[in-house]
């Protein structure tokens, strides 16, 4: 069925990665980088049913070809940690046919991206494994009106009283603020463009009569009581695929567990509920420990009718009575009050398992790039040794190994705040008692499980009493009736 994903991302040449590259292995074409001369080739890459480029008011006609385009931002954008291309990743609606698909991405990136004057690259990717998809790569400057490239942001400078700049004497520059020149960088446009693609997706299939929705929502705001699972990446996706077990691909099998185990448990425990909601709507219900105390006495009884005799098993009508006395449990008013705390317990776990599966998370990161550090440090080093007019070509030859090395390298500086070394270490340290706790709360669980099968039984139990002890004092009731 549909379900609601929009991920959105920066391609950053700060990151190792290229606004070509990007465009080629999403449009599925092979495309020359001519900012470094890397040739791109995906042109065997399956499942790219279409491609397109919209382009906003100003852009020049030749950027609808999406080498002129991408080659055009890698041209313009000079600094080393440039921000390229904004991407856009989102789930189509399997109900909706390739067409409607289409149509539903093409209205949505018009509308909110091309219309604000950012140029689009739209491709769709369906391998019929049912996740049909878009890719969106957006342009990050805007245009001016003479079709050249604008400014993401211009200086804005500080006055004194008078209205004149005020000079840094440090700085040897005047005093100026930095000023976007569009809001496409604000934190709210991420939560507005995430809601519109639900009213879109809706409204498609909507129009289209189909029974399903999506919601950009978190499972917290929606009030759901589910563990959200943690996105794989490309690189594990596609270990995982290939069979091989990743950290990642663990994580998120434990938490459908988890899910799973949790949304049965609610199940039983709202079935009890409701029949709680029903007892107690009888007006004012008899003691449960009194009645089970009367079945006791007239077992014991002689001459008491068979029917009387076995109107419950002696020695479960015992159990029964040992565990409302154990639990203080008098009426269906206390019992109700029994499951509320099984309620609390369950919604409990869920709270626990959340910071816990979310710090899981970070550390595997943390791991993996500690790792990408260590194991390419070497070749960094060497790489630094080479004299300037070698460095170029030793770089070519191990691009993949250096530019994971200097991403984990600014991952890391940016983690340990100025600190020095990788706490390599307390991080595996901190994996295995998360990993432990986490055992503990599905102890937790498997004791709230049973705590919910005894109350179960009782529940029968208590069910079947009433119905006999009705059915008992009818023909009483009779007899009185004749008098």
């Amino acid at each position: 069925m549909a379900i609601f994903h929009c991920s959105i991302k920066i391609v950053s040449r700060g990151k190792g990665k290229s606004a070509v590259a990007a465009a080629a292995y999403r449009a599925g074409e092979k495309i020359k980088n001519e900012y470094d001369g890397i040739i791109h080739d995906y042109s065997r890459k399956r499942g790219v049913v279409h491609t397109e480029i919209l382009l906003p008011d100003y852009a020049p006609t030749e950027y609808s070809d999406r080498a002129v385009l991408w080659n055009a931002v890698e041209k313009v954008e000079k600094a080393k940690n440039s921000q390229l291309a904004r991407e856009i990743e989102l789930a189509l609606p399997v109900e909706l046919t390739k067409e409607q698909n289409m149509s539903l991405a093409r209205d949505y990136v018009k509308q909110h991206f091309v219309s604000a004057g950012m140029c689009a690259d739209i491709c769709i990717h369906d391998k019929n494994d049912g996740n049909p998809h878009v890719h969106v790569l957006l342009t990050m400057r805007p245009f001016n009106e003479d079709g050249t490239w604008g400014d993401k942001q211009k200086k804005v400078y500080i006055l004194d009283k008078g209205s004149n700049k005020i000079y840094d004497k440090k700085t040897r520059q005047y005093k100026c603020n930095k000023v976007q020149t569009t809001d496409w960088n604000e934190q709210t446009k991420a939560e507005e463009w995430r809601a519109a693609w639900e009213d879109y997706v809706n409204g498609f299939l909507e129009r289209s009569s189909h029974d399903a929705r999506v919601d950009h929502r978190s499972y917290e705001r929606q009030g759901i009581d589910r563990i959200p699972t943690i996105h794989l990446g490309v690189a594990a996706s596609q270990m995982e695929r290939r069979g091989v077990r990743t950290g990642r691909g663990d994580v998120n099998r434990e938490i459908e567990v988890s899910n799973r185990l949790l949304r049965q448990l609610k199940a039983r425990i709202v079935k009890l509920q409701n029949w709680l909601d029903d007892e107690m709507a009888n007006t004012e219900p008899p003691s449960l420990a009194d009645v089970i105390q009367g079945i006791l006495s007239r077992q014991a009884q002689p001459g008491k009718s068979s029917r009387s005799q076995s109107i419950y098993n002696l020695k479960d009508a015992a159990h029964m009575l040992n565990y409302l006395v154990s639990n203080k449990i008098m009426d269906i008013a206390d019992l109700d009050k029994k499951f509320e705390s099984m309620i609390d317990k369950q919604f409990s776990i869920r709270e626990k398992l959340k910071p816990i599966d979310r710090r899981l998370k970070t550390l595997d990161e943390h791991i993996k790039q500690a790792g990408y550090h260590r194991e390419f440090s070497k070749i960094y080093k060497q790489y630094q040794q080479e004299k300037p007019k070698n460095q170029e070509r030793f770089f070519e030859t191990h691009r993949r190994e250096l530019t994971l090395f200097e991403a984990a390298d600014r991952y890391l500086k940016g983690v340990m705040n100025g600190k020095t070394g990788i706490p390599l270490k307390s991080w595996k340290a901190e994996r295995v008692k998360l990993t432990a706790d986490r055992s503990m709360l599905n102890q937790e669980y498997i004791s709230l499980k049973d705590e919910v099968k005894e109350a179960e039984k009782i529940r029968r139990g208590v069910h079947d009493i009433m119905q006999r002890e009705a059915v008992e004092r009818q023909p009483h009731r009779a007899r009185e009736m004749e008098l």
